[in-house]
């Protein structure tokens, strides 16, 4: 139906009657037409792009085109000269291209599954009335209009409006943040109200906790709140991380200049000398090959997922690989509050009784923990009745799952029967005979419990209402008069636990003379018993993995559905500051006052999911690299939307999982400080082998383009093609295994603008490259009088040894020792090892190899003495006191 119509604000009578139904029920005329009207209750959205598709899209780069067209070249080459070599050449481009895109498909066709997802959370079965009479049917079949039952443990269906509540609590954590139950009623609200306000509305894929009631549907498929939120997630772009728009313009860069300078090349061959155009191609699939660094992505790609093992070890899987650099350049988190800072489990933490308070120690479900008074223990007698009352007034039913206790029902009820458990306090010789529910009218429960012929009566419930129905108070093991100074004391006390985020309930108790009695009776004359103060506690490692945090440059920001007292406390308590500001007063500001608003704040309290989604876009306005971490339905768009999304392993939803970059296996907010960690290394890594790999690649480039101006072909295709792939491949692949650096976490995160190639990096590329390119330009001419195939041979063998020259001067910027990583030693050793194989076995004619004879080795071991002395020296002057971050 219209979804601007705020059902909540209107009486059930008036929703009934623009819904044009009733309370027994459309008929199935009625309910046939409106499935042909407004569609099935389902998130439908258009078919995703197909696998063609995805892998077709994997060779619409740049570069790529630049090596197809040289494999076509070549392959024509060899078919019109006859010659295997270049049909050889061919091949190997074509493997190459074909490998990158086998990689770049299987990321791509992960993150299409995440829409996937949202078919999960559809709900199989329905109870509705229709003509009177109750049925049940597939959910996808519910339409406005369809009066709907509900049952403790139902899923919520579609977004409904509620006619009848008997004790209704309904779980709604996934799409508002709260962990504890909503209390629903009927009567009609204000207009102006959060989703998590919005009390006599039920919203689809939440669930009952507990009780039953009757709702009308009002909105169905996409017009529910989820499918609001699946249709922000679908049309949401993904934003290209910084890493991907790097090396985005590294090979538009590359390919610019390549196409310049065979052009150039091909100019001044045509014109200054008598090459043969098979010649010109020749030099120019030399050109092509030499500039372009082949091995670049899928040594990227390796290097990623061998980074991605070492993270899962510390509890963070990686879904997106190049969401690592994202993870480097974060300087905002936005995090949910509840099971992400916090344990997701209500905790008793204070006591009051006897005019003492009472600290309660131990978290979330365990049962140990100590009951203390001014830092000792406190006597038993001191709270044993406050207890015994919460542990008689509660339905909760405990259970076990996988070995584990678990505990059913509303988690306050579980809170009170963890604190009494703590403290040893049994209830098994009582039995219940009577209950007189909970309800937001009554705002109080009370139980009446039988043993051994005697009868009492149990109440808990807000603590207002609990005193109106006291006439005594039990202080010190001893009851007496319950006044108004006593009374004003107790609410006093109740009003600063609320201010430290507790949720508070009050006990009283009363003997009765037998099990029958009215409602009335059982519950007047109380004797006031105490206060329990509940919390949903901060996980304890959360404050310090905040700390952390701060010092690596990144602010924290809570974004809750809960309260704002709550919010407040909770992040005041784990350490992030700044201003709190609620739901309904970000709703009134435009854009351009939420840019300025989001520097200020640190806290997001009753916001829906529209709200995060406005927070989000306006921290990335301001020039902000966000994480977004999340667990529910409310927080997917967000997570897709953001630089890195961070979802929760265990409680988070499958479309949370599915639209995030990145899960966290532990729940624990403390992990994302060491992926953070991990990311910048990893990036730091990356930068390494692709500042290598482009020393290598510059040199090799005007090596051939010097050469071949006076019309001389120093190194073959194939042999350009094997360095880049294989030779320069291993040590580059291996330079990702270093360790982290002691002040990686120390620095700022890197500014947005700051890529892959900063100063540092251009003039190393630069100075070393130069240097490169006289040695081996000076070892070719040295050689070739002793023959051209020779001296190729000789020039193929100088480029893998220098990779050690420009080993050396990347690890002297990080200051990490040469032996430092022991696989690097095992690929320099490879990659020498694979060039004897080249040299000195029948693969050498593919190659166009000699063999090389001791005098040669003699040659080349000068060539690598003098290349490391010079690279030392540029090192020495010109680069080490350059600016260089590692991050």
């Amino acid at each position: 139906m219209d979804n601007r119509v705020p059902w909540h604000s209107i009486s059930p009578e008036e929703v009934l009657s623009r819904l044009n139904t009733r309370m027994h029920g459309l008929t199935e005329k009625e309910a046939a037409e409106r499935l042909e009207q407004f569609g099935k209750n389902e998130i439908a959205l258009k078919k995703r792009i197909s696998l063609l598709k995805i892998f077709i899209d994997q060779f619409n780069d740049f570069l790529i085109f630049i090596l197809i067209a040289a494999a076509i070249i070549s392959a024509a080459l060899g078919y019109i000269e006859h010659e295997e070599e270049y049909l050889f050449d061919s091949a190997l481009i074509v493997l190459i291209v074909a490998l990158n895109g086998l990689f770049g498909f299987f990321q791509n066709y992960k993150a299409e599954k995440s829409l996937e997802a949202l078919k999960k959370l559809a709900v199989p079965n329905a109870m509705v009335i229709r003509g009177g009479t109750p049925m049940e049917i597939n959910s996808t079949e519910i339409v406005p209009g369809d009066i709907i039952h509900l049952n403790e443990g139902d899923k919520i269906p579609a977004d409904s409006r509620i006619l009848l509540s008997k004790n209704l609590l309904v779980d709604e954590s996934i799409l508002t943040g709260e962990s504890v139950p909503s209390s629903k009623i009927t009567k009609a609200l204000e207009v102006d109200l959060t989703i998590a306000d919005r009390t006599n509305m039920l919203y689809k894929d939440t669930y009952v906790s507990s009780g039953n009631g009757e709702a009308v549907v009002v909105n169905t498929g996409l017009d529910t709140e989820v499918g609001l939120i699946a249709k922000a997630m679908h049309e949401a772009q993904e934003p290209p991380t910084l890493f991907q728009e790097e090396l985005n313009t590294l090979g538009k860069n590359i390919g610019t200049g390549l196409i310049g300078i065979i052009l150039m090349i091909a100019l001044v061959q045509f014109f200054l000398s008598s090459m043969d155009p098979v010649t010109v191609f020749l030099t120019a699939i030399a050109l092509a090959v030499a500039a372009i660094p082949e091995g670049l992505p899928a040594v990227v790609t390796l290097a990623l997922a061998l980074g991605t093992m070492r993270m899962v070890k510390k509890n963070s899987l990686v879904r997106r690989l190049s969401v690592i650099e994202g993870l480097s350049s974060v300087d905002v988190i936005c995090t949910d509050k509840t099971g992400t800072l916090t344990e997701n489990a209500l905790t008793v933490r204070m006591l009051y009784a006897g005019s003492e308070e009472i600290e309660v120690t131990g978290r979330g479900h365990s049962t140990k923990g100590e009951f203390l008074l001014g830092g000792q223990p406190a006597p038993i007698e001191q709270y044993r009745k406050l207890l015994w009352c919460g542990l008689l007034c509660n339905n909760v039913v405990v259970g076990k799952e996988n070995g584990k206790r678990t505990y059913l029902g509303d988690p306050t009820e579980a809170a009170l029967f963890i604190a009494a458990k703590k403290a040893g306090v049994s209830a098994d010789k009582y039995s219940k005979v009577e209950e007189f529910a909970f309800s937001s009218d009554r705002k109080r429960m009370t139980t009446i419990h039988t043993r051994n012929g005697e009868c009492v009566a149990c109440m808990k419930g807000a603590p207002e209402v609990v005193l109106e129905h006291c006439t005594h108070i039990l202080e010190n093991g001893k009851v007496s008069k319950l006044t108004n100074a006593k009374i004003r004391k107790i609410l006093e006390k109740n009003l600063s636990m609320g201010e430290s985020a507790l949720r508070v309930l009050a006990f009283s108790y009363k003997e009765l003379p037998k099990a029958e009695v009215s409602e009335g009776e059982a519950e007047s004359g109380h004797t006031f018993i105490g206060l329990q103060g509940m919390v949903d506690p901060p996980r304890s490692e959360v404050p310090d993995a905040i700390g952390a945090c701060k010092r690596a440059g990144i602010r924290v920001i809570m974004i809750t559905g809960d309260n704002i007292a709550t919010a407040g406390a909770i992040a005041k308590e784990v350490g992030i500051g700044g201003a709190a500001i609620e739901g309904k007063d970000l709703e009134k500001m435009s854009d351009s006052e939420l840019r300025i608003q989001v520097e200020k704040a640190g806290v997001f309290a009753r916001v829906s999911p529209l709200d995060k989604q406005r927070i989000l876009q306006a921290l990335q306005a301001n020039g902000h690299n966000v994480a977004m971490t999340g667990d529910g339905v409310n927080d997917a768009p967000a997570l897709r939307n953001s630089h890195v999304g961070i979802s929760m392993g265990i409680r988070g939803t499958d479309i949370a999982k599915q639209a995030s970059d990145m899960v966290l296996l532990d729940d624990n907010f403390a992990s994302i400080a060491e992926a953070v960690k991990e990311g910048r290394t990893i990036f730091s890594n990356i930068r390494n082998f692709v500042t290598y790999l482009l020393m290598s690649n510059f040199s090799e480039v005007f090596v051939v383009f010097l050469t071949s101006l006076m019309g001389l072909v120093p190194i073959r295709a194939t042999q350009l093609l094997w360095i880049n792939l294989l030779t320069d491949g291993a040590p580059a692949l291996v330079l990702g295994a270093d360790p982290p650096r002691a002040h990686v976490m120390k620095q700022k995160p890197r500014p947005r603008s700051e890529g892959i190639i900063n100063k540092w990096v251009l003039k190393a590329v630069l100075s070393i490259g130069i240097v490169d390119t006289l040695l081996i330009i000076g070892l070719f001419f040295y050689c070739l009088p002793l023959g051209a195939e020779y001296a190729r041979t000789m020039v193929f063998t100088g480029f893998v040894l220098s990779e050690a020259s420009r080993l050396i001067v990347i690890r002297m910027k990080d200051k990490l020792s040469f032996f430092s990583n022991r696989w690097l030693l095992v690929a320099i050793i490879a990659s020498l090892a694979l060039q004897l194989l080249v040299l000195y076995t029948p693969i050498s004619a593919f190659f166009g190899t000699v063999p090389l004879g001791i005098e040669a080795w003699e040659v080349l071991l000068g060539f690598l003495v003098v290349s490391i002395i010079s690279v030392l020296a540029v090192y020495h002057f010109f680069l080490r006191d350059a600016e260089h971050p590692d991050v």
